[in-house]
């Protein structure tokens, strides 16, 4: 029998600051990463003050996971190991694959509005991919296929599908769903979702509320088990990104911009990555 998801759970987000002077909001991370597994981190960022973001992400490494930008307004200047470097513009999105160890900086700027938006979702590799190869792939706005549906709710499709659209990022060890979904006052939203996979809600503009229960603007709405959600946006209506993914069931050792399995494996990296050996394709910063 088909049964709705329910919130288990409503998540406020609370300031932090990162990298070197970012402030932004943490949306979850860091603790009991078992709750949004195979998700580790979502951070919200952005503000009307460039000082609040300017000074950025100096470089830094990672290993591991898979890092998803998604930038709303605003732009980001990149760089890596491999040799990349580009530029992140509003609306688009970089899933970056981190693997067996990438050192980039990420640098936020102000747009043509003068402001800077955007969130940053880390998923986790499993034991079998932890040491791939390091790869990007770069979505620029106009490669993400919005859908309109009823009640003229849209949705932009990045990772998943919405009914006969597929999003335009696939081979993702995790199969993730990632839309970002846009409601009018009192419009309603049904999506089906996959048994036994991880899903949240963060509305980032109005309020909504799914199963009885209001969720506001800064608020993430963790789901438990089912085959469908249902959310209805509030009077002045909402926005929120809706995502969701296979879990891994795997143990996490942690530390910092590092994801692996075990302690030693974590020491391991952190030891190379003082001696200069991390990066295993590419050449070191």
């Amino acid at each position: 029998m088909a049964q709705s998801r329910q919130v288990s759970e409503i998540i406020e987000g609370k300031p932090t600051i990162e990298g070197a002077g970012v402030r932004l909001r943490r949306v979850f991370g860091f603790h009991s990463p078992e709750r949004f597994d195979p998700f580790l981190l979502l951070d919200a960022f952005g503000s009307k003050e460039p000082l609040d973001y300017l000074a950025g992400f100096p470089w830094h490494p990672h290993r591991g996971i898979e890092t998803i930008t998604y930038l709303l307004d605003g732009l980001v200047e990149h760089g890596d190991s491999l040799g990349n470097s580009g530029v992140i513009n509003g609306g688009d999105v970089q899933w970056m694959t981190a693997g067996s160890g990438i050192i980039h900086q990420e640098m936020p700027k102000p747009g043509p509005s003068g402001e800077m938006w955007g969130f940053q979702l880390w998923a986790n590799l499993p034991a079998s991919h932890k040491m791939m190869d390091p790869r990007y792939r770069d979505l620029t706005r106009d490669r993400i296929p919005e859908v309109t549906l009823d009640e003229a709710v849209l949705v932009k499709v990045i990772a998943g599908r919405l009914g006969e659209t597929r999003g335009p990022m696939d081979d993702i060890v995790i199969e993730p769903e990632l839309l970002d979904v846009s409601m009018p006052g009192g419009a309603a939203f049904s999506h089906p979702t996959r048994r036994g996979h991880k899903v949240f809600a963060y509305v980032f503009e109005g309020e909504a509320s799914t199963g009885g229960r209001g969720v506001t603007q800064g608020q993430l709405a963790l789901f438990d088990d089912g085959d469908s959600i249902q959310i209805t946006a509030g009077r002045e209506g909402a926005r929120f990104l809706l995502a969701s993914g296979k879990p891994l069931k795997e143990p996490i050792a942690w530390r910092g911009p590092i994801v692996m399995n075990t302690q030693e494996e974590l020491a391991l990296a952190f030891r190379e990555y003082q001696e200069g050996t991390f990066v295993k394709k590419g050449r070191p910063i």
